[in-house]
């Protein structure tokens, strides 16, 4: 129901007993007077016959008093009179119409009044004593009908319904009218409004003319748009500004990776340019048409391999915008080791993929963000092993709960570990391995922002990073991303089926910052 009609009722509603309280007083008051009037009627005619009645009595006799009485009844008013005496016995012509016991006052010369009711008939009696015999008491016995009192409260009753009626009906109409165009109206105009803010349409402010309390909330809600507008628009630019600078951050980051990348690549490119050289001598000298041909042959294949090798270097540099598809992880992670392997090579460390195995490990991603972050965390783990060694990058599947700060339940996700045998981290940093510009590495190896690129990167696609390191025997960085939806859809328990758990060491410990489960121990723990 709405709030017009249901201000409607309750005011119809009040009205009515307002009303029916106020003709019920009304009615008992106008039979109050009713009865008041016949006493006082009564009470003048039985003083004026007990007069007469009294004196013809003393003097004609009794005879001639009752003749009197009798000849008094005959009117057609409705009034009647007859004698009784108090001690008559019940059914004796002058026995009183009421028990005696109900009229005791007569015998001490009261004048008594009642009012008796049987059903839808009642009389109003009278008793006017009048003194004619020492021995016993006599009095005059006036009854009325009260079929005209009964008349004229039955009116009086239908005439206060029919006001109370009439009145509700027409007050009920009014305050429709005017709780429709007062609060109706303007409250719907209210709705739709709040309802248009709940879609985001902040325009078209709300005018309402009238000054009450509606057109109060009216302009509070114009000037909440207002500051809801101008508040959006601030958190676009701030927002704009804020992808800007994390798009630049991360380009930064990549340029980085592509300054490391190329002390490895020179040494790449060096074989086939110096094949390319000798060969173009060769040529140079005049060799014969085979020869040639053979050694164009050899300078176009070596162009085509520092072409591919130049392209994919470029390919990583290059700025992107950030778009997801599902796309195999161990394909990713295959064409990352490749771009990393001549700077492997320089640095006398070994790159390995343990693949997931047959089935492809599928997940919704960017690609090109995610080679970024496993370029960064397997330079991280190149640059720990001072001597050499071997990085390997693990692909599985597992089973985990995510952590606290990221929320959700225990479900499979897809695991991609980058494992090296270098320094470790200590346990006063592993809290801050992914705050921007923080490091642990010799001046000019790390800015510091690889590791909080890589974060950002992995909670955008709904992951995390967790960590376990130990001091002196070398570190685990694991990513885990959720399975496509095919993936996802696959049976827990296929998708777990050779998949060797996380291997877990220490204690776990929150990032208070970035918010990502690292583990940490210290040597000999």
């Amino acid at each position: 129901m709405r709030l017009a009609s249901k201000l409607t009722v309750a005011l119809v509603l009040v009205m009515c007993a307002v009303l029916s309280l106020y003709g019920y007083l009304s009615v008992r008051r106008e039979r109050a007077l009713f009865e008041a009037d016949m006493r006082r009627d009564e009470h003048l005619i039985g003083s004026a016959l007990r007069a007469a009645v009294g004196e013809i009595w003393r003097r004609d006799g009794m005879d001639e008093a009752l003749r009197v009485l009798g000849k008094a009844s005959e009117r057609e008013d409705g009034v009647s009179f007859r004698w009784v005496w108090l001690d008559a016995p019940a059914g004796d012509r002058f026995a009183p119409a009421l028990p005696a016991a109900e009229i005791a006052e007569l015998s001490g010369g009261t004048e008594v009044f009642r009012l008796q009711r049987e059903g839808d008939r009642g009389r109003f009696y009278t008793y006017a004593p009048v003194d004619v015999d020492p021995s016993r008491v006599g009095a005059i016995e006036i009854s009325e009908s009260l079929a005209e009192e009964d008349t004229y409260v039955q009116a009086s009753v239908v005439n206060t319904v029919t006001t109370i009626v009439a009145l509700a009906m027409l007050s009920g109409l009014l305050a429709m009218i005017f709780g429709q165009l007062l609060v109706g109206r303007p409250t719907q105009r209210l709705v739709d409004k709040t309802r248009r803010i709940g879609e985001g349409d902040l325009g078209g402010p709300l005018i309402l003319p009238q000054r009450d309390e509606l057109g109060q909330l009216a302009r509070e809600i114009n000037a909440m748009c207002e500051h809801l507008a101008e508040a959006r628009e601030r958190a676009a630019r701030e927002t704009a500004a804020r992808i800007v600078a994390l798009e630049q951050l991360r380009h930064a980051d990549r340029l980085g990776i592509v300054g490391k990348l190329a002390s490895g690549l020179a040494h790449e490119l060096g074989t086939p340019l110096n094949v390319v050289g000798g060969r173009a001598k060769m040529i140079a000298r005049g060799l014969p048409p085979e020869e040639a041909a053979d050694s164009a042959r050899i300078i176009a294949e070596q162009a085509d391999r520092m072409t591919k090798i130049i392209r994919q270097l470029l390919d990583f540099a290059r700025r992107r915008v950030a778009q997801k598809a599902p796309g195999d992880l161990a394909q990713i992670a295959r064409q990352t080791l490749q771009l990393l392997a001549p700077l492997a090579r320089k640095r006398s460390v070994t790159l390995r993929l343990d693949d997931v195995g047959p089935a492809p490990a599928r997940a919704d991603v960017d690609a090109g963000q995610i080679q970024q972050v496993l370029t960064n965390l397997v330079i991280n783990g190149m640059q720990s092993m001072k001597q050499g060694g071997e990085v390997t990058v693990r692909i599985e599947r597992a089973r985990v709960r995510p952590p606290a700060d990221h929320g959700g339940a225990e479900g499979e996700h897809l695991a991609i570990r980058v494992i090296d045998r270098g320094e470790g981290i200590a346990p006063d940093n592993v809290h801050r391995i992914f705050e921007p510009f923080f490091t642990t590495k010799d001046v000019g190896e790390g800015t510091g922002l690889g590791l909080s690129v890589s974060y950002g990167i992995v909670r955008e696609h709904g992951g995390w990073i967790d960590v376990e390191s130990r001091l002196g025997e070398g570190s685990t960085f694991t990513v885990y991303l959720a399975p496509s939806g095919e993936e996802a859809a696959r049976p827990a328990a296929a998708a777990d089926e050779g998949a060797p758990a996380p291997q877990r060491g220490g204690g776990a410990v929150a990032w208070p910052l970035a918010g990502a489960m690292v583990r940490g121990e210290s040597e000999g723990s």
